[in-house]
């Protein structure tokens, strides 16, 4: 093979990426476990204060989810 025809096939090579941690990658680390604790506040927001009616500090007392853990797997 003569010099010109390697220095074509050289060229010719797409260059390879380098495997490295990319920025949408560590977007989706924190960004997928914030929205997610997210949605669980806007629900208990929806569900407890808007339509319950009772007030938001009640839904972060250990009380609370014990009458409901009680109402759902009562006998």
């Amino acid at each position: 093979m003569s010099r010109q025809n390697h220095d074509k096939q050289e060229e010719e090579r797409t260059p390879v990426k380098k495997r490295g941690v990319r920025k949408w990658t560590i977007i989706q680390w924190f960004l997928i476990p914030l929205l997610l604790v997210a949605a669980l506040a806007g629900g208990l927001v929806a569900g407890y204060v808007v339509l319950g009616k009772k007030e938001f500090s009640d839904v972060l007392q250990w009380s609370t989810w014990k009458h409901v853990y009680d109402l759902v797997f009562a006998p």
